[in-house]
């Protein structure tokens, strides 16, 4: 029983170090994640720990030096995957919003919505174009239209962030192909459009539901909108004081956002047209065959598929924005290389403190799935006669507040749950239960 409950001891011990480190002691955000992520490693009561080195090889430490080194592995892996997205997204933002794009972009919201409707314009775009892609990536995409919309309005600013929030939480969780999705779907044996009917449908819902939750809490808390290393508040009051000829066109305003977005999006259409292939004759079925052969059959799909799956990938695509983003910058304020360079430097300084604050997260994350959270969950629910839906909502529940990653807590409870249907014993549509890890992956998004 002892070995049951010590999982969570080290969870509520280190959850309360980072709460007092940050809240009392005045640390900063990555110092304290990462000291309980080291604590936690402490805690779990391991003689030794086996961590994978850069070289693919195993290499045993002891308890100490190892409780180090699996923090430092998880900052580590955490970085690759966001670090150049996040850097990037930083500097399309900048350059959005520098040379007046992000303003563009919303006077055309505000022409055709309205400013009371201009909220509801930013949730619906987001939680669109925030399907195919990270939460993360998408939120450093959007929020400088948030801040360009507060600007313009003259207030607002956290119905307006707010709005990207609910969106993007909402299909991270929720639709495929974010990966935490994609676990469940293919663990319950759910088909992809039953679980984009549901997910979207039902999120769209509950992402309403979120925004006019927004509203009380705006009309509660006022947020001013603040400058950043990157750009000034006095230039973006500048910008956004300019004439409407004076601004890039609309077109070119909106690239940067949409066009990541369409070559990520891409990857994903081919992905599911290639899921379409029959596994037992390797053949296409249904619209995966008419979409093959649009492209010169198997060869041909194959051939292109190579090329969308590179100008898709997320780097590579952030790469063209940014591009596109600094060029516009570029032709709009009549900028040489040189000032391009020293624009680019602040926003990447910024992108690296949030990259670093992101991986700390991770390292705490990986520091507690190895003390056992996880199968401590599973142990306890075993003992009792519990509705299984409640409990993967539960055990997303906790994963999610222990590590911080919806994603984690989506893979975790899905491959927690899975084994206790093997009796039929859920009752109903598994969609439910995918719907329930989903919302659950969403709880407390706190300072980890």
């Amino acid at each position: 029983m002892s070995t049951t409950y010590w999982p969570f001891v080290t969870l509520i011990v280190s959850v309360v170090f980072i709460i007092v480190g940050i809240g009392k002691l005045r640390m900063h955000a990555f110092i304290a994640l990462v000291l309980a992520a080291i604590l936690a490693g402490l805690m779990t009561g391991k003689d030794s720990w086996d961590v994978v080195q850069k070289d693919g090889k195993v290499k045993t430490y002891s308890a100490l030096v190892g409780s180090v080194e699996v923090v430092a592995k998880g900052l580590g892996d955490t970085a690759r995957d966001i670090a150049i997205s996040i850097a990037l997204a930083a500097v399309i933002g900048m350059a959005l919003m520098q040379s007046g794009g992000a303003d563009k972009v919303v006077r055309r919201f505000l022409a055709v919505f309205g400013e009371k409707r201009a909220g509801w314009a930013l949730l619906w775009s987001t939680f669109i174009l925030s399907a195919p892609i990270f939460f993360d990536t998408m939120f450093m995409l959007m929020a400088p239209l948030a801040m360009t919309l507060a600007l313009r309005t003259g207030g607002n600013y956290v119905l307006y962030v707010l709005a990207v929030c609910c969106a993007g939480t909402i299909t991270h969780g929720m639709t495929v192909p974010h990966p935490g999705p994609v676990a469940v779907v293919d663990d319950l044996g759910i088909s992809v459009g039953v679980s984009l009917v549901w997910g979207m449908g039902v999120g769209g819902i509950v992402a309403a539901l979120g925004f006019m939750l927004s509203h009380w809490l705006n009309r509660r808390v006022q947020v001013p909108v603040r400058g950043s290393g990157a750009v000034s508040l006095e230039s973006l009051h500048g910008i956004n004081s300019k004439a409407e000829n004076e601004l890039p066109s609309f077109f070119w305003s909106i690239t940067p956002v949409v066009l990541p977005i369409i070559l990520i999006s891409l990857t994903t259409i081919f992905e599911l047209a290639h899921s379409g292939i029959h596994p037992k004759t390797g053949e296409p079925a249904g619209w995966a065959l008419s979409f093959q052969a649009m492209l010169g059959g198997e060869s041909g799909f194959k051939s292109v598929r190579t090329w969308i799956d590179f100008i898709g990938n997320k780097n590579i695509a952030l790469f063209i924005g940014a591009f596109i983003a600094l060029a516009v910058l570029a032709k709009q304020c009549k900028l040489g290389l040189g000032k391009l360079e020293e624009m680019v430097g602040p926003p990447l300084e910024t992108a690296g403190m949030i990259i670093l604050i992101t991986s700390a997260g991770g390292a705490f994350g990986l520091a507690l799935r190895s003390a056992g959270v996880g199968d401590a969950v599973k142990a306890l629910a075993e003992g009792y006669s519990i509705n299984l839906i409640l409990l993967g909502w539960l055990v997303a529940v906790v994963i999610r507040v222990a590590q911080g990653s919806a994603t984690v807590a989506m893979l975790t409870a899905s491959s927690i749950m899975v084994p206790m249907l093997a009796g039929g014993t859920l009752g109903c549509h598994p969609v439910y239960l995918f719907m329930s890890i989903g919302f659950g992956s969403m709880f407390c998004s706190w300072m980890n």
